[in-house]
């Protein structure tokens, strides 16, 4: 067995190279939770037409973009702000609101808590419980959220445990939140997976309060992580207002904004996208059932998270099993509230899900 002494995100393909002698093309990543499917076929087909868009700023409102987002989303376009990935849209919510104290949902991505450290601003956590699925808590949620709180961070569906709360559970949270002068900020970066997708979106929620904000970006769902393209829904216009000119003009730059909307107009694309992870997250629950030795948790996004059952396996001796057969999946000991006995891998295409699982299989059975 390799000597596992580094953790590896889906994006460490490099690293993966140079610790293990295995070259990233040759690498299939289960652990970057992207689309299996690749970019949008219309993308690929008419962003080199728009080529000679490079040689002009772009608008600095982003109107065009703004309104075809608005569409994809069924919001009004004023209440959008696009951003170069969520990742600056994440920075500029912290920026701007300055959380002296903010309360974060995890296990989860770790970039709010740096974004907030950054702001000299303090993380607490709001344990998921394993032993309800990892799903929210509400009555947990109000006793966390105390004087000083200003912030509540939520990952909808979440990551790495792909749990999701609905709308109406949402609204609760809302309520909760108001009542305590805290505004909260939803990452939805996994929702367009969801079976459920109409009645787990908060952006229909944007309109009646003023205390979220809806994140969202086109690095997972649409295959696009390098496009670096993110956008932003809230009511609040104010800060909106706020979060705008706390940016540096023009960071999406012309041609992604020009594939952002041929993205959101690919409807077969999104259909067939939606098709494939339902498919396979429904047909892998069925065969890890089967699997003895672990223990999965329900995926509601496009990724599933796994429990280790047995003794002598950590989650560091599954990757290196999976990674010497070109499978990079995600040891997931480094989020808060887990250990080495936490995996995750995302769904991609039949044939390789069934190579993983074999894989697998056979490493539990040692």
């Amino acid at each position: 067995m390799f000597g596992y002494k580094e953790h590896f995100h889906g994006s460490d393909l490099e690293k993966i190279e140079a610790v293990y002698g295995i070259k990233k093309e040759d690498i299939i990543s289960f652990s970057a939770n992207v689309n299996p499917l690749g970019i949008s076929y219309k993308l690929k087909k008419e962003l080199s037409s728009h080529i000679d868009a490079i040689t002009t700023y772009p608008d600095r409102e982003y109107t065009s973009l703004r309104k075809c987002i608005a569409e994809y989303t069924h919001t009004d376009y004023r209440n959008i702000l696009p951003g170069n990935g969520s990742t600056e849209l994440i920075s500029l919510v912290i920026q701007v609101l300055k959380p002296s104290d903010a309360l974060i949902a995890g296990p989860v991505y770790s970039e709010y808590e740096h974004e907030i450290s950054l702001c000299n601003g303090h993380s607490h956590y709001l344990r998921l419980q394993e032993y309800e699925n990892f799903n929210l808590n509400l009555d947990a949620l109000d006793k966390a959220l105390d004087a000083k709180t200003s912030l509540f961070v939520i990952c909808n569906p979440n990551n790495p445990a792909s749990s999701q709360i609905d709308r109406e559970t949402m609204r609760k949270v809302l309520d909760i939140c108001q009542r305590k002068n805290v505004f909260v900020m939803v990452d939805e970066t996994y929702v367009e997976f969801s079976e459920d997708y109409e009645n787990i979106t908060s952006i229909p929620l944007t309109e009646c309060y003023n205390n979220i904000i809806v994140l969202r970006g086109v690095s997972k769902f649409f295959a696009a992580p390098g496009l670096r393209l993110g956008y932003a829904v809230c009511g609040n216009r104010e800060i909106l207002k706020e979060m705008d000119n706390h940016k540096n003009p023009w960071t999406i730059n012309s041609l992604a904004a020009i594939s952002g909307e041929i993205m959101f107009n690919d409807t077969e694309y999104i259909r067939k996208t939606r098709e494939l992870v339902s498919s396979e997250r429904n047909r892998i629950c069925k065969i890890l059932e089967t699997i003895p030795g672990i223990k999965y948790y329900k995926p509601e996004a496009n990724f599933v998270l796994l429990r280790i059952l047995k003794d002598n396996i950590t989650s560091g001796s599954l990757f290196d099993a999976a990674i010497k057969k070109g499978f990079m999946i995600r040891d997931c000991s480094t989020f808060q509230f887990l250990d080495d006995k936490f995996i995750r891998f995302c769904f991609m295409m039949p044939e390789d899900n069934d190579a993983l699982l074999k894989v697998l299989s056979s490493a539990l059975k040692s």
